[in-house]
């Protein structure tokens, strides 16, 4: 009978079928310690999620709204975007004499417009058409304040504004633009302005049909929900608003 030569690798596998991998053992133990309150954990959170997601939408909703009361200032400034109903309540405002000037921000146009300005097509860029609006709608055509440096966000849109705030020294300003971006804006404003005793107020539009108690059953404004949350963690980490 030919028997087997010794060596370690033979003693090391005999071992190991005899005893088993005493590591092996370990790691079972230390994933069952883990993974059960973990998935315990997960199954708790989503029954508490389920229970009362309705409350927690709603305070998500209503969170990214900031309203404040209207106060007599000396400017309004329409935050670019949206202009049907930023401009409808720009006009409000400016009928109540809320304030004597509205600033027009010049917002970035759409790839592709250099292309048409080439092509000598004729197509009027947002800020164009938010003038025009205001005008239809009675405002004066030197109650307006237009800033022809484009703008890609609101941090940069603040910058301009504060520029022109300074300049003609006035000591407050409404901002008007969309609710769920009246919180974001406001500190982005406050952000930008300290250190200065200029009072800034926030006054989002009334004719925007978001509403906070059910946004999340239409697409568009859950979109809208979510899209400012993500813009708005990334304007606390970027500018610390």
């Amino acid at each position: 009978m030919q028997m087997e030569p010794f060596n370690e690798e033979n003693k090391e596998t005999t071992d190991l079928k005899q005893w088993g991998h005493p590591e092996s053992v370990d790691e079972k133990r230390f994933k069952s310690r883990i993974i059960k309150p973990f998935l315990f954990t997960i199954i708790i959170l989503l029954i508490i999620l389920w229970e009362y997601h309705t409350l927690i939408l709603t305070y998500a909703g209503n969170y990214l709204v900031l309203e404040h009361k209207p106060e007599k200032a000396d400017l309004i400034v329409c935050l670019g975007g949206n202009n049907i109903e930023r401009g409808l309540s720009v006009s409000d405002a400016y009928n109540a004499d809320l304030a004597p000037l509205i600033y027009l921000s010049r917002p970035q146009v759409s790839d592709g417009y250099d292309v048409l300005e080439d092509k000598n097509v004729k197509y009027p860029e947002e800020a164009d058409l938010l003038e025009m609006f205001l005008k239809d709608l009675k405002i004066p055509e030197k109650a307006v304040i237009r800033d022809d440096t484009y703008v890609e966000n609101t941090f940069d849109e603040a910058l301009l504004v504060k520029k022109e705030v300074v300049k003609r020294g006035f000591k407050s300003l409404v901002i008007i633009t969309s609710p769920t971006h009246s919180r974001r804006a406001w500190r982005t404003y406050k952000k930008v302005f300290e250190g200065t005793d200029v009072k800034i107020y926030s006054l989002p539009s009334s004719y925007s049909k978001y509403n906070p108690e059910n946004y999340w059953h239409e697409r568009k404004y859950l979109k809208d929900v979510v899209l400012e949350y993500q813009k708005f963690l990334f304007y606390v980490l970027k500018y610390g608003i």
